[in-house]
């Protein structure tokens, strides 16, 4: 890589794809300066238009139709994946075998065993950076209650109450998808879960084990797009219908480590909730809530106040908690921020990494998005076996 500049590229343009664009466009904004001059090369997508509108929309030199072009590129360094899961391995051991520092999306891999060999792959390039997409870590907000966590002001952990409640799947109407495809744990849990899971241990430390697992499917049959589309936008649908693969919700509960306990629920199909992330960690001193439709703010109880006045407080995110200062053009408190911030301050992590700098905390590397997804085959195993109890491959190692 030159000492003077990073070149960008982005494979997959969509939904997704267009927020790592983004982010890496705004990550020159912000914290100041030190990074190298950034330079955004190329957006790929074998939809040509979907590639096209994204790079001039974003502001990208040239629109790519495979991923293979951007491997090939002498002036990429640095890559964002996020194309479909079953096609992450194909491209990331590419891109390492071409030089290319890599950042994939979650989920990390359609198998552990594809996981294990993206590992591998980062492995013999120690030279390269990789990491991947659990943007809800840098949520000022949870940031913020993983510091109160972390300073010991809750006390111990005793008990993570967490949902992501989505409705993108419950129109039975919705065009089929790669996202309806692969089998059980493919559905709901990899797509939203992961992110549940990862902030659960984020808050509470590592999972022990796993039990009671409910999956349901609710639609069981979609119609094929009559066009490609973005993200879970509607299309104009065929004649042609195809069988839902895995689960449109999934419930289970979780021991960590330390003790605590957890209780968790993903759904693609909670009517009227776009995007709901929320989740209530109870401590000995103190509590925390969070509601990603209230993104700006987050709810704490402790011990301080006594008597009838008592109760959770609503903190408003301002510079003195994670990200604010530098990351946003008006960085004071009240004025707010959005989950696609959480891409911008991503990218600039993950680019002073490349750069040599360790001014933010660094992206979860592919060793984690392995143990991510070793905890949901763990999910799908109590599943498939009544909900019993099935310990985490990290506990059974350390047991």
């Amino acid at each position: 890589m030159p000492n003077d500049h990073i070149g960008v590229a982005v494979i997959g343009a969509g939904m997704a794809g267009r927020s790592h664009a983004a982010g890496y466009r705004g990550a020159t904004t912000t914290y100041g300066p030190g990074l190298p001059e950034v330079r955004l090369v190329a957006v790929a997508d074998v939809n040509e238009q979907f590639a096209t509108d994204t790079a001039r929309r974003f502001g990208y030199a040239r629109a790519e139709t495979s991923w293979q072009a951007v491997a090939e590129a002498d002036d990429v360094d640095v890559v964002s994946v996020v194309v479909a899961n079953h096609l992450h391995r194909e491209v990331v051991e590419g891109l390492l075998a071409a030089g290319k520092h890599v950042l994939c999306e979650k989920p990390f891999a359609p198998t552990v065993a594809d996981a294990e060999a993206m590992v591998a792959a980062a492995a013999a390039r120690p030279d390269l950076q990789n990491g991947v997409g659990f943007t809800f870590r840098r949520s000022p907000a949870i940031a913020a209650v993983k510091a109160l966590v972390d300073d010991g002001s809750l006390g111990r952990a005793i008990h993570f109450n967490g949902h992501y409640w989505c409705d993108y799947a419950a129109d039975e109407n919705a065009p089929m998808s790669w996202r309806y495809k692969g089998g059980p744990g493919s559905g709901a849990l990899a797509d939203i879960g992961s992110h549940l899971v990862d902030l659960a241990e984020f808050l509470c430390g590592p999972i022990e084990s796993v039990r009671g697992m409910t999956f349901a499917t609710f639609v069981a049959e979609r119609a094929l797009p009559l066009r490609a589309t973005v993200g879970h936008a509607a299309a104009e649908l065929s004649d042609v219908r195809e069988p839902v693969e895995n689960e449109d919700l999934v419930t289970f509960t979780a021991t960590f480590a330390s003790g605590a306990t957890a209780t968790m629920s993903a759904s693609r199909i909670a009517l009227g909730l776009a995007n709901a992330l929320g989740f209530e960690l109870f401590g000995e001193n103190a509590a925390a809530t969070f509601d990603l439709l209230r993104a700006g703010e987050f709810g704490y109880l402790d011990r301080a106040v006594p008597g009838p006045t008592n109760g959770y407080r609503q903190v408003a995110v301002g510079p003195e908690h994670p990200y604010l200062t530098g990351g946003l053009p008006m960085d004071f408190p009240g004025v707010g921020y959005g989950q696609n911030d959480l891409f911008v301050f991503q990218a600039r992590a993950f680019l002073e990494q490349v750069a040599g700098l360790d001014r933010l905390p660094p992206v979860p590397t592919f060793r984690h998005g392995l143990h991510n997804l070793q905890l949901l085959a763990a999910v799908t195993e109590s599943a498939a076996h009544g909900g019993a109890e099935v310990k985490t491959p990290s506990s059974t190692t350390s047991a």
